[in-house]
C-alpha cells in the first residue's frame, strides 16, 4: 500500500468514519456482516457444517441482534481445524495462492494457530494501525523504532503501518537491551513500542547505566500491548513518569490482526476498529449474550477479513464495551479489558485478577513495581500470596511496607492475600517480553 498523505494537523485518520453516528455505523456493520457470513458459508467447509447443524444460515440475518443466533468458535476450534483438508484448514475462505502472509499464536495455550491474510487483508489491516499510530500523536515528522518480535509475530508487521503514516522507521525487533539502548541514543526515535514489562525494565535500565531516559533520551510516545499494564492506571502512571512520556495501550489478537484497538488521548478504555470488528460481550460460562457495560467474555466478528473470516470468536478476555461516543469525538466503541478467563482466580467467591494486584503493587511508592503472585489451594480453599520489592531509599522497615501493601490489596480486591513477602530491590527479575508473574500451585495440590 501506497504511503497516504495527510495533514499533520489532522485530528483523525479518517475523519468521517472515526466519527460516524452510531445508527450509521451499525447499518454499516450490518451490510458487512451479511456479506462476510455469507462468504464464510459459501467457502469455508467448516462454517457450512457447523451453522447447518445449529439451523442457521447467512439468510438468517436480518439485524445484528441475530448474530447470536450463530455458534461460537474458539481457539479449539482454530487448533483443530487447522490443516484439516488442506494446508490452511476449514476455517480458511481462500486458496494458498491468495495468502501473502502468515503469522502465528504464540502456542502459549496450546498448539500454535496460523493466521493467515489476502492481500486486501494485510493491507487493509496497516490501514489500521495507521489509524491507531494517528490516532496515538504519531505524525510524519516522528522517528519510531518498533521494539515487537518479528518472528511470525502478528503485530511484527505493524510497523508499515506507521511507515504508511509517513513516519521514519525503525524495524528494531527484540534487539538485546544493550542494542536497544544504543539506538535510543544515537538515533533519538520519539515514539516506541514494546510491552509495558520491558518498557518499565529498559527504563530502570537506563537510569542504572547513568542514562535518564527523561532528558537524555527523545521519546515522547509509548505504545504497549501483549499484558494488562496499559491500561493499569498505576503502572500507566510508572512508566510515564519513568520516561517522561505520554503512554498508549493497543489490544491485538493473533487470531484477527496486529493492534484491534488503542487508546485515544483520553486514555479512557480503547477504542475497537468497529469497521472491522463486532464485539459482543458473552456470559464466560454460559456463552449468554450480555448487555453493553456489563462485564463478561469479549466476543468478535471480523467483518472484512476473507482468508480467514472468524464468526462470534471467543476470546477468553474478560471486560466489557462502551458504546458512548468518546471525549475526543470519536464514536466507534471503547473495550475496557480486565483480564484474561484463564488468568483469573476465586478467593472467598471474589474474582480476583492479576490486573487488581498489579495496580495496587504499581501504586505504592515503597515498593519498586515488580511483584510475583502465588495461587495455592489451603484447606480446600483457594489463596493467594504476593512478594514485592522494596525501594532502596524507603525508611519503612519490611513489616511496614507488607502490612501497607495488604491493607492496599485488601482494599482493591476485596480479600486478604495469606501474606505479602517483601524482598530487596533486583530480586525480582523483570522481562524482555511478556511477563510471567503467576505461579500457580493449584493443580499440584490436587
Amino acid at each position: 500500500m501506497s504511503q497516504q498523505v495527510h495533514d499533520p494537523h489532522d485530528k483523525y485518520w479518517k475523519a468521517e468514519l472515526e466519527t460516524l453516528p452510531r445508527p450509521e455505523l451499525e447499518a454499516l456493520q450490518l451490510k458487512e456482516l451479511k456479506a462476510e457470513v455469507a462468504f464464510a458459508y459459501a467457502h469455508s467447509p467448516y462454517y457450512k457444517r457447523s451453522w447447518d447443524a445449529a439451523g442457521v444460515s447467512p439468510e438468517s440475518l436480518k439485524s445484528l441482534a441475530d448474530l447470536a443466533k450463530f455458534p461460537f468458535v474458539d481457539k479449539q476450534i482454530e487448533r483443530t481445524t487447522q490443516g484439516v483438508g488442506s494446508f490452511l484448514g476449514e476455517l480458511c475462505c481462500v486458496p494458498e495462492d491468495d495468502v501473502v502472509f502468515v503469522s502465528s499464536s504464540s502456542g502459549s495455550s496450546g498448539v500454535p494457530t496460523m493466521s493467515p491474510f489476502t492481500q486486501n487483508d494485510f493491507d487493509e489491516f496497516q490501514d489500521v494501525e495507521s489509524r491507531w499510530f494517528w490516532q496515538a500523536g504519531m505524525r510524519p515528522n516522528d522517528r519510531y523504532i518498533h521494539a515487537l518480535n518479528f518472528s511470525l509475530y502478528v503485530g511484527g508487521p505493524d510497523v508499515i503501518g506507521a511507515q504508511n503514516l509517513g513516519a521514519l522507521c525503525i524495524w528494531g525487533g527484540t534487539l538485546p537491551s544493550e542494542r536497544l539502548i544504543f539506538v535510543l541514543q544515537n538515533y533519538q526515535p520519539t515514539c516506541i513500542w514494546t510491552s509495558p514489562s520491558y518498557a518499565w525494565m529498559l527504563g530502570n535500565t537506563c537510569k542504572k547505566k547513568g542514562i535518564d531516559p527523561k532528558t537524555d533520551l527523545s521519546i515522547k510516545r509509548i505504545f504497549v500491548a501483549g499484558e494488562m499494564g496499559g491500561s493499569i492506571s498505576s503502572t500507566r502512571k510508572a512508566i510515564e513518569d519513568l520516561w517522561g512520556a505520554e503512554l498508549f495501550d493497543f489490544y491485538g489478537l493473533s487470531d484477527i490482526f496486529g493492534a484491534c484497538a488503542a487508546q485515544c488521548e483520553a486514555h479512557d478504555g480503547l477504542h475497537i476498529a468497529e469497521d472491522h470488528i463486532l464485539v459482543e460481550t458473552v456470559d464466560p460460562s454460559t456463552g449468554e449474550l450480555l448487555k453493553p457495560g456489563e462485564q463478561g467474555e469479549l466476543c468478535y466478528t471480523t467483518l472484512r477479513k476473507k482468508a480467514r473470516p472468524l464468526i462470534r470468536f471467543r476470546s477468553g478476555d474478560i471486560g466489557h464495551v462502551n458504546l458512548e461516543p468518546c471525549s475526543c469525538g470519536r464514536t466507534h466503541a471503547r473495550i475496557y479489558v480486565d483480564g484474561r478467563k484463564d488468568d483469573m482466580f476465586i478467593v472467598s467467591a471474589v474474582n480476583v485478577f492479576p490486573s487488581d494486584i498489579e495496580n495496587v503493587v504499581r501504586g505504592i511508592p515503597e515498593l519498586t513495581g515488580e511483584y510475583e503472585i502465588r495461587i495455592f489451594d489451603e484447606n480446600y480453599t483457594t489463596r493467594y500470596e504476593v512478594r514485592v520489592e522494596k525501594t532502596p531509599d524507603t525508611e519503612l522497615d519490611r513489616d511496614e511496607v507488607a502490612a501497607r501493601t495488604k491493607r492496599a490489596l485488601k482494599g482493591r480486591t476485596g480479600v486478604n492475600p495469606v501474606g505479602v513477602i517483601v524482598e530487596d530491590a533486583g530480586t525480582l527479575q523483570g522481562s524482555t517480553h511478556k511477563a510471567t508473574r503467576v505461579i500457580d500451585e493449584r493443580k499440584k495440590s490436587l
